[in-house]
Order: C-alpha cells, then sequence, then structure tokens
C-alpha cells in the first residue's frame, strides 16, 4: 500500500496545527459540521489535493444529486438508496436493489472513506469517483435511465438544478454536462468520511482505556498471528485497513469452477462485442464471480476482489462481495480459514480469541455515522 506523507510534528511529538499543515500544503482530513467548524478525524491520512473537496456549493449541489429519487426511470431510486446513512452508506442487503426492485449481482459497498481509493467497484472496473458516478444511472437494474440524454433533461427542466449549477459552475441550463454532474456527486462523496473510533483513540491517541481488554488481545491478534493487517493495513500514522488490492477467498467461484471456460467465453464475447462490462456484471451472476479478471482478462485474476476497508465493518453486513456471508462471526470464521489456507498450515483460534478479534472489529466503528442527512427536499 502506497502510504500518505507522515503528519508534520513539533519537537513534543504533537500533530502541528492546521494552519501550519495549510501553509505545507497539507490539509488535515476534516468533516464540517452544522456550525460549520472543521473537526480533524483522528485516523486518517493528509489528504492530497485530488482528495480534497472544499467546494461548499458543489458538495451541497452533489448531495441533493445523491438523494434524489427522480433520478431513476421510476422515480423510486437515488444514489442513497444502495448508500444508506443509517447503514453506514452501504445498505444492508446481500445484493443491491434497484429501479422497480430489480437485484444486482453484488453487495453495495459503504460509501465511507471513498476518498482515498485508488479504484472502484469490486473488480476495480472504474480508476476515478468521477467515472464510477454515471454508470448506476445508465444501469437498467440500478437508476434505469435510458442514457446520458435523460439524466441532463431531468436535471435542466429542475429550475432548482439549473440555479444551483449556475452558482457552482457559472453555466447555463444548456452547457450543463455529464462531467458537472459526476463532479459534483463525486465532491460530495469526498466528504463521507469517518474515523475517530475506539481503535483510533487507543492506537494514535494511547488512550489506553479507549478500548476494552478483549478488543485489546484482538488487536494484537489482528496484527500477529492472524496476520489480518498484511491486507487490512495499520500504518504508523494512520490506517484505511486496506492495501487496494485484489485478492481471493474462493467465495463464490466453487460454483463456478466446472464452467469457467464456458463463462469465460462469453465473457470475452460480450467484451468484444461491445456491450457494457458495467451491465454485463449487473446482469450476470457468473460473469461476476469471475471478479477482476472480468477488468484484466488475466486468469491469475479469476475470483479475486478489492480488499475493503473494515472500518465500521460490524455495521456494514452482510459480508464478501455478493453478501452471501450474513454475519461478522461468520465472516471471521472464513477469513481464519484462508488465511490458513494460504499460510500452508491451519491457522487455529480458541474461542476466547474469536472473541476478542471480533471485538477488536466492532471497535473500528465511528461515533459519527448518522451525519449525511437528505437535503431539505421532499423527493429525496
Amino acid at each position: 500500500m502506497a502510504r500518505g506523507k507522515r503528519r508534520p510534528r513539533n519537537k513534543s511529538g504533537r500533530i502541528l496545527p492546521a494552519l501550519l499543515l495549510g501553509v505545507l500544503g497539507i490539509a488535515p482530513l476534516s468533516i464540517h459540521s452544522a456550525a460549520g467548524e472543521d473537526h480533524v478525524l483522528l485516523g486518517l491520512p493528509p489528504m492530497t489535493s485530488a482528495q480534497n473537496a472544499t467546494d461548499g456549493k458543489q458538495i451541497e449541489l452533489g448531495r441533493k444529486l445523491f438523494f434524489d429519487r427522480r433520478l431513476s426511470a421510476s422515480g423510486t431510486v437515488s444514489c442513497a438508496s444502495c448508500h444508506q446513512p443509517g447503514h453506514a452508506l452501504s445498505d444492508g442487503l446481500p445484493v443491491s436493489r434497484g429501479d422497480r426492485g430489480q437485484t444486482g449481482t453484488r453487495n453495495a459497498p459503504s460509501l465511507i472513506n471513498v476518498r482515498f481509493n485508488n479504484s472502484f467497484f469490486w473488480d476495480g472496473r472504474r480508476a476515478t469517483l468521477e467515472e464510477q458516478a454515471i454508470d448506476p444511472f445508465l444501469n437498467p437494474r440500478e437508476h434505469g435511465l435510458r442514457g446520458r440524454s435523460e439524466l441532463l433533461e431531468r436535471i435542466k427542466k429542475d429550475p432548482a438544478y439549473v440555479h444551483a449549477f449556475f452558482e457552482t459552475y457559472r453555466l447555463s441550463a444548456g452547457a450543463i454536462e455529464i462531467k458537472h454532474v459526476t463532479q459534483a456527486i463525486a465532491g460530495f462523496e469526498r466528504t463521507l468520511a469517518a474515523g475517530d473510533s475506539p481503535f483510533d483513540r487507543y492506537y494514535y491517541k494511547g488512550e489506553k482505556r479507549a478500548l476494552s481488554e478483549s478488543a485489546a488481545r484482538g488487536l494484537a491478534i489482528f496484527q500477529g498471528r492472524a496476520k489480518c493487517a498484511s491486507c487490512h493495513v495499520i500504518g504508523n500514522e494512520h490506517a484505511l485497513f486496506t492495501d487496494f488490492e485484489f485478492h481471493s477467498l474462493s467465495v463464490g467461484t466453487q460454483a463456478i469452477e466446472q464452467r469457467l471456460v464456458e463463462i469465460t467465453t462469453k465473457l470475452v464475447a460480450s467484451r468484444a462485442g461491445g456491450k457494457s462490462l458495467d451491465q454485463t456484471i449487473t446482469n450476470d451472476r457468473d460473469i461476476a464471480e469471475l471478479g477482476r479478471f472480468a477488468v484484466t482478462l488475466k486468469p491469475a485474476d479469476i475470483g479475486k476482489f478489492r480488499t475493503p476497508s473494515l472500518r465500521n465493518v460490524a455495521v456494514t453486513g452482510p459480508y464478501m462481495h455478493n453478501g452471501s456471508v450474513k454475519t461478522l462471526e461468520e465472516a471471521v470464521e472464513l477469513e481464519v480459514y484462508y488465511r490458513g489456507v494460504e499460510n500452508g498450515y491451519p491457522l487455529i483460534l480458541t474461542l476466547q480469541e474469536r472473541d476478542d478479534l471480533i471485538a477488536f472489529l466492532r471497535s473500528l466503528t465511528s461515533p459519527h455515522l448518522n451525519r449525511w442527512n437528505a437535503p431539505g427536499i421532499a423527493h429525496y
């Protein structure tokens, strides 16, 4: 994992004030409270300029677009339908449910701290938030719009949106393009940050009472014998709990392994025919289980999926790319089993050690997950 720059410190070891960080060109990660005050989030990396979202008008416009159900074929689905504040910006379902109740093939990942991702979707098929933002609108099983022109038409016929785009980008209605829509949504999504968990206070602030004895033992197991931190990385200065790489736990591949030639041939033909990879994956459960291979066509990538962050993992179930694991306890059992397979020898944990590991994972829940409320409009 490419680590961020170390935070500047004075001789006493304390983090330098935000003003000096600004002079140095490093922005401390913060959220904006209702009063407009900034609150630095413990445990998260400093932001690069590309990860920052400081334009308040763009953020507010993106927030309205994110919560607006009118931007779907039936007027019943918004981005927030699958990324709900009450579920830590996931939806609590095994797989996402879109326009007219249609289901997809993948579990909706949380958008918390998505600003730090270097790829998007479980298979990494998009490189930026802006690229990712348009796909759900045009997917028949998600927002179900017929094309980019329909999305722009729905936006431009609303005087409030026309005014907001003018205030944000100084654009007339006729000049609004898809790139402006996705920039606004991505700008809002970059504000969806969460840190300051009990783990952060214990690990980065030295508050030894922030973790229970059980959770502290679980942290030692996580970093030590279980080797969880090899993929869910904890750094000296911050922790995103992911290496941003693609790995396989063989979840879902057993169901297709006898038909791999047939399924991979079908995928290659689909891509050669110019069909949307996004829609192919959402429509075909077998192809969806190919994981990263659907993007790279490299045999070694079959069944590999992006390492999810473990922040707020206790409130973002069900788990895995297909939502097939219902509980955190089951997820831990599965991870422990495959960690043993990778090591070449079984990883044996006592019941107490498993409980400790789960207690640690629960300590990764941030205290401010419900602050992303819908804007004051009647159609969210």
